[in-house]
């Protein structure tokens, strides 16, 4: 079984005067990134993130490890950007690398933030990655509704980040095999804030091509009043035998 893929991409600055994500979509890499700093050192940050992890396109052999190791290279390289007296730039960073694992093809996802990865099998949306934030603890915790996550005053505030203060960062990782008909939804929190999930499974369901489903759930968001930069990301699986 082999695997190719058909993406579409989507962004915009939504409510805010800079886009500070970035997008790759290139060769079996699949990432967005939403920096954090201020005075453009977002834009930057997430740029220099995703430029680093860049490598991992066209690498052969991609396992754990290395995607790992690149995601540490990425995390030390936003830490070496300048800054002043203000807050370390950082960015979140999720996305899809496209692999084999014990001979399956598969999704490598990772995640470090609050930026999301989804799956939708089967007309059926999953998000496949977990918010590193403040009020997704708190629901994991128990001491929080899921309702309430959604307005709550601190609902954007992540607790990993690439850069940053931290001197290291933990990724998220996992492998999820390839099933024919996939669709991998990658995007920055602005989709997220502006659209409830049952929203965005409707409006990828209501477009088979990829492209023209990122620009939908794009022009979707920023018809909800989008206040944040919102990015978009389709990934379809096309498995041949």
């Amino acid at each position: 079984m082999s695997v190719s893929t058909s993406v579409g991409v989507a962004t915009d600055p939504g409510g805010r005067p800079n886009n500070e994500d970035t997008a790759w979509v290139e060769g079996r890499l699949f990432v967005v990134a939403d920096g954090m700093g201020g005075h453009e050192s977002g834009e930057v940050a997430s740029a220099t993130a995703v430029r680093t992890l860049a490598a991992l396109s066209d690498a052969p052999d991609l396992d754990e490890v290395r995607v790992r190791e690149a995601i540490r290279r990425a995390h030390d390289a936003v830490r070496d950007l300048p800054h002043g007296r203000g807050r370390r730039p950082g960015t979140t960073l999720t996305g899809v690398v496209v692999a084999e694992h014990g001979g399956v093809p598969c999704w490598l996802v990772l995640n470090v933030g609050d930026s999301r990865t989804y799956r939708m099998v089967g007309g059926v949306l999953e998000q496949v990655t977990r918010d590193h934030s403040e009020v997704a603890e708190l629901v994991e915790r128990g001491l929080l509704l899921p309702d309430e996550a959604a307005h709550h005053p601190r609902r954007n505030v992540v607790t990993r980040v690439l850069g940053g203060g931290a001197f290291d960062v933990d990724p998220d990782l996992h492998w999820l095999p390839i099933s024919p008909g996939d669709r991998i939804l990658v995007c920055s929190d602005g989709l997220t804030d502006a659209l409830p999930d049952a929203r965005i499974e409707a409006e990828l369901k209501a477009e088979p091509d990829a492209q023209p489903a990122a620009e939908r759930l794009l022009a979707a968001a920023l018809a909800a009043g989008a206040r944040d930069n919102v990015t978009v990301v389709v990934v379809d699986a096309v498995v041949t035998h």
